[in-house]
């Protein structure tokens, strides 16, 4: 039976590894980790991620061939195919700080495989990693290898959260990349294998292992560059009158541009997009490129302007001040369908309406109080750490409330925020909202979800990104 161990239980690890299971009962799968409350977590009946599909798969494998463990050493000396799904964080200090990966969870994971190996394995790079990391890894494991070979694959991840077991079920491709000898095209083939119990071979690209570990990070790029694209038409369409989701939607019919990703809103979130740009930044300043560096980085910028656009909207609205205004937050994760709040932009906006002293009521159906809090009181990149290593006790912030009910979040409000596009924000009775709320009552819609003629006749005056102002807006102009 063919052994597979994937170290680290996080977003990627534990899905993929589950379908893995699910599609190929002849192969035992073991996911490690040593966070020894995650690891119960998938034991338990509650998973530590929501996602949609993902409990289901995980039953009908869990004890029979999908184990969940903290006995790292032991599954990855057993194993054939070693997965490697850790943490790749923004450098925060040091030689390219605040752009360039810190590696440090890929290489003692490394030095780790390499100690505790006794037969020959297949190294896997799951975790999104600068290009080249794959000749690093491959020296420490050469280094250390006390005789035993090692193959090392890029098998980069495309998943989107809240589809992800959709995506799993039906990749668009999956990507292998392998070095370009005899030994590498054996352990492409071997990868290949165990994808081929589900994924027809049409969609099994084979590339080298520099191309594949750039691929993510250029699909990432591309995706966030739709985003930042229609953002900054979404300033250009309410300055002008114009429509935003009118001007996407018919841009989104050339079949050369397709329609995908053309919502405009608050701003993109997640753990892969700024962090993979940032990255992106990095390499092309390292190889002598800065003109292609400086492109990549206003993807960033117009990301980052959009949610200090968003923050002046809403306090110049609001006559100039939220200060002891209680402002109601609906959404916090960075989309809807699943609990994740990784650079969300949520959090920049709430800390932009709290540094001018607003109190915040905050409900999101899948997102806890002391995520929100940790959250809001955490440095930038601290998120991307392993939980043990993160502040142990974040402080509270006195000015934040978190409910478990839009309308006790919406209750005395003068404001309404929607930063996640949650289908429930669609079906609220706001004619209720409106009645338990302060006059003049506000809806800023981050997300364009509303129907905002419905919400104009309740008496709300209504923003919605790259939408015509209300005359109200159009009196109290956003000062940039």
């Amino acid at each position: 039976m063919v052994k597979i161990c994937c170290i680290g239980a996080g977003y990627v690890g534990g899905p993929t590894m589950a379908v893995i299971a699910l599609k190929c009962p002849d192969i035992e799968v073991a996911v490690v980790d040593i966070s020894v409350p995650r690891i119960n977590a998938w034991n338990s009946d509650q998973l530590p991620i929501y996602e949609p599909g993902l409990d289901d798969v995980v039953k009908q494998c869990r004890g029979k061939n999908l184990f969940f463990s903290t006995d790292v050493e032991k599954h990855v000396r057993e194993a054939d195919i070693v997965f490697v799904s850790v943490n790749t964080p923004t450098k925060t200090r040091g030689l390219g700080a605040g752009k360039a990966a810190d590696l440090t969870y890929w290489e003692s994971a490394a030095r780790m495989i390499a100690d505790v190996s006794v037969s020959d394995k297949i190294v896997v790079e799951k975790s999104t990693v600068p290009v080249k990391t794959a000749e690093a890894i491959e020296k420490i494991l050469m280094h250390n290898s006390k005789g035993i070979k090692f193959q090392i694959l890029s098998n980069p991840e495309f998943l989107a959260e809240g589809t992800a077991i959709k995506d799993l079920f039906n990749p668009d491709r999956v990507l292998i990349g392998g070095r370009e000898t005899t030994e590498g095209f054996k352990a492409v083939q071997t990868l290949k294998d165990v994808y081929a119990h589900w994924v027809p071979e049409g969609q099994i690209i084979t590339t080298n292992l520099w191309s594949a570990e750039l691929s993510k990070l250029a699909a990432n790029a591309f995706l966030a560059q739709r985003i930042s694209s229609v953002n900054a038409m979404s300033a250009l369409c309410e300055a002008t009158g114009a429509d935003v989701t009118q001007v996407s939607f018919a841009v989104g019919t050339d079949s050369r541009i397709g329609s995908k990703f053309l919502n405009s809103s608050v701003g993109f979130g997640g753990s892969c997009f700024q962090k993979d740009i940032l990255n992106l930044v990095y390499i092309c300043e390292c190889n002598g490129l800065p003109e292609v560096a400086e492109y990549w980085k206003q993807v960033i910028k117009i990301n980052d302007y959009q949610k200090s656009r968003f923050v002046n909207r809403v306090v110049s609205s609001m006559f100039n001040s939220v200060s002891n205004k209680k402002i109601a937050v609906l959404g916090f994760a960075f989309k809807k369908d699943t609990g994740d709040t990784r650079e969300t932009p949520a959090i920049d906006v709430c800390k932009g309406l709290l540094e001018d002293k607003a109190r915040l009521s905050i409900y999101d159906p899948q997102v806890t109080e002391d995520q929100i809090q940790r959250d809001l009181s955490m440095n930038k990149f601290d998120w991307d750490h392993p939980l043990h290593l993160q502040p142990m006790s974040p402080t509270t912030v006195k000015q934040v409330s978190v409910t478990w009910d839009a309308y006790e979040a919406t209750k005395d409000a003068h404001g309404i925020c929607i930063l996640t596009e949650w289908d429930e924000f669609k079906n609220l009775d706001y004619q209720k909202i409106f009645d338990n709320m302060q006059k003049p009552a506000f809806v800023f819609d981050g997300r364009n979800i509303m129907n905002l003629q419905k919400l104009r006749e309740i008496g709300f005056i209504v923003y919605s990104i790259g939408k015509p102002l209300d005359a109200w807006l159009k009196d109290m102009p956003a000062i940039a």
